[in-house]
């Protein structure tokens, strides 16, 4: 109320509290809304209001003390000079920090330009996390959100399509998952599926590992700053209240801390943040873990290890090492068609050694060689920092290299460190071609490995041409193989085609055989069933029958007038026509006489005292 009545004059405390209370005292609101009455009163009497001078300056926020505001004018709705409110921000983004000086109505896509020429990072790649109220557009303006945590995440979009490899260890159980997850998987999910492995609930679940990032469990994988491709966890079942998780990694964010004084500052824990944590001073991110663990039984996690270490200490960009044994990788580079072999780079990384960092941030992380590296080179890596893990690799260099490169090793000091050896497959044996230093420069290094590949390329080449000359001879001898086989086959199906014929045949002359006895027994039975010829001379009467045969021969027999006519069929069947294929006919008149019923005699059916009957095959 005081402010009110010093800065528009008004004289009426009523009348200030009155306008305070329609403008939600919002002072600044209170002053530009419409005039009480008594400043229009004194408006209309062309009344003044003396200036009040302004102590405060452009370049420092106004104090509590001193009034920012001073009427100029009752007659023109109190225009006041009105001093702008200045934020502070501190900017950390992996080994740079940046101060930044902003107005309290900045927008958020003002922040990522300021962001993207201080830091060089393209604002398009940006993705500001943290809001109290969710994502928020680059239009938003900075005023409502200047007492927010922000993190900054470079190039999310992207990496929702990468798949990550987390490497959780259950400590009570000492056993080890390895889980590929998609980056839109969110930390809920991954929380649930170990809760199915090790049946420990989420509720109950206490891990190890996580970002400082990662403080929702709506967040996804790519959204919470785990390292790619590997990220090592781990998780127990909580016997006690968990502290608040101390931050793993900040090499790939952006930590943006305001430090605005006075009411506007709010306590971190609003935030679900400690102190530590809202200032990226985490104890674990001070530590440096060893890149690679001692004694580890498994080369295959020793290397996921390497790698997850290596990620998090230089970022992501870096060449993709091998993940297995240095025979498995020899074998991957030398022991393929000679068309998709390559050369093999061993990298010996030692922590002891000054020229490591340097070597691994500006040499083995430059883009020009992870391009190179990934194109022409199998890459695989091991840190000799602990005395076990050097013996390890000088064994392993004797059986598959020799004694003479374990002894190049030996000679080089700790200060020398890290090698980079490059080792091409010959037919009888692997020879390394070079040995770099980690006192180089990228452009050296670049030269040193083009001068190896010159030379693998040409030894690639009689490869080629020596494998496509086996490939052709063995081609002929294989064609020549087929071709041989093919005319075993069909002699073989020839030989059983012609066996199967003549088994036929055997068979059915056989059964030709048969039904001719069959024939013959039949025929003898009905020659010995006819009754005897009767004599010309008896004095019964007789009938006296001529058959003409189909062959043109005549058969003649006399019967006595009385016999059946099924006698008759007898005795042609007995000379060899059966009554089932032939039929006997009568001359004139056409008659066939089978069709007669063999129970009459010769006498009904006409065929006395003598007549001349012939055969003729049924239809």
């Amino acid at each position: 109320v005081v402010l009110r009545l010093a800065c528009t004059g008004i004289d009426n405390i009523a009348e200030a509290i009155t306008l305070l209370e329609l403008n939600n005292w919002d002072l600044v609101a209170s002053m530009y809304g419409p005039p009480s009455q008594s400043e229009a009163a004194d408006a209309a009497a062309g009344g003044a209001v003396p200036p009040a001078s302004s102590s405060s300056s452009s370049s420092s926020p106004p104090s509590s003390s001193t009034s920012a505001f001073c009427p100029i004018n009752p007659t023109s709705r109190h225009i006041v000079e009105r001093q702008p409110r200045m934020l502070n921000f501190r900017v950390e983004y992996r080994q740079r920090s940046v101060e930044l000086v902003l107005e309290e109505g900045s927008t958020v896509g003002e922040i990522k330009q300021i962001l993207e020429t201080e830091l060089g990072v393209p604002a398009s790649k940006m993705q500001l996390k943290g809001w109290k109220s969710g994502d928020v557009s680059d239009s938003v303006n900075k005023r409502l959100l200047r007492k927010e945590k922000l993190v900054i995440k470079l190039g999310l979009q992207e990496s929702l399509n990468q798949n990550f490899m987390l490497i959780i260890s259950h400590r009570e159980a000492q056993r080890d998952y390895n889980l590929n997850f998609p980056g839109s998987r969110t930390i809920q999910e991954v929380k649930r599926n170990i809760s199915d492995l090790t049946n420990i609930p989420v509720r109950h679940q206490q891990w190890e590992g996580w970002p400082a990032s990662a403080s929702d469990d709506s967040m996804t994988l790519a959204a919470s700053g785990i390292s790619h491709p590997c990220h090592s966890l781990s998780v127990c079942r909580r016997s006690a209240p968990a502290n608040a998780q101390e931050p793993t990694e900040e090499c790939a964010d952006v930590h943006m801390i305001s430090d605005s004084e006075g009411d506007d500052f709010e306590d971190a824990s609003e935030f679900g943040v400690d102190d530590s944590e809202m200032f990226g001073m985490g104890t674990s991110s001070c530590r440096k873990s060893p890149m690679m663990p001692e004694n580890s039984e498994n080369e295959a996690d020793a290397l996921l290890h390497f790698t997850a270490e290596f990620s998090s200490r230089y970022g992501e960009t870096h060449p993709m090492f091998f993940i297995g044994s240095l025979e498995a990788a020899s074998q991957e580079a030398f022991y393929g068609k000679a068309r998709d072999r390559k050369l093999l780079a061993i990298y010996l990384h030692n922590d002891d050694s000054v020229l490591s960092n340097v070597f691994c941030s500006q040499m083995m992380c430059a883009d020009s060689i992870v391009s190179y590296l990934s194109q022409n080179f199998i890459t695989w890596a091991w840190d000799v920092t602990k005395e076990t893990n050097k013996a390890r690799l000088l064994t392993m260099c004797t059986r598959h290299f020799g004694s003479a490169v374990t002894q190049t090793i030996r000679t080089y000091k700790t200060d020398q460190f890290p090698l980079l050896l490059i080792v091409m497959g010959k037919r009888t044996s692997n020879e390394v071609l070079n040995v770099i230093q980690g006192n180089t420069t990228v452009d050296e290094l670049m030269m040193r490995l083009m001068g190896a590949m010159e030379i693998f390329t040409a030894q690639q080449q009689e490869d080629i041409k020596d494998e496509d000359e086996r490939e052709a001879r063995e081609m002929v001898k294989r064609e020549q193989d087929e071709a041989y086989r093919l005319s075993l086959e069909a002699d073989r199906k020839k030989r059983e085609a012609q066996e199967r014929e003549e088994a036929e045949q055997v068979r059915l002359e056989q059964m030709r055989k048969e039904q001719e006895e069959e024939k013959e027994a039949i025929r003898l039975s009905l020659e010995q069933a006819l009754p005897p010829e009767p004599a010309e001379e008896s004095g019964e009467q007789i009938s006296k029958l001529r058959i003409r045969t189909p062959s043109g021969e005549f058969l003649e027999r006399r019967f006595l007038g009385s016999c059946k006519l099924q006698v008759l069929f007898d005795f042609v069947a007995s000379k060899g026509y059966p009554f089932e294929e032939f039929k006997l006919l009568t001359t004139f008149p056409r008659r066939n006489i089978t069709q007669l019923d063999p129970g009459s005699t010769l006498l009904e059916a006409k065929l006395f005292p003598q007549e001349t009957l012939f055969l003729e095959a049924k239809e």
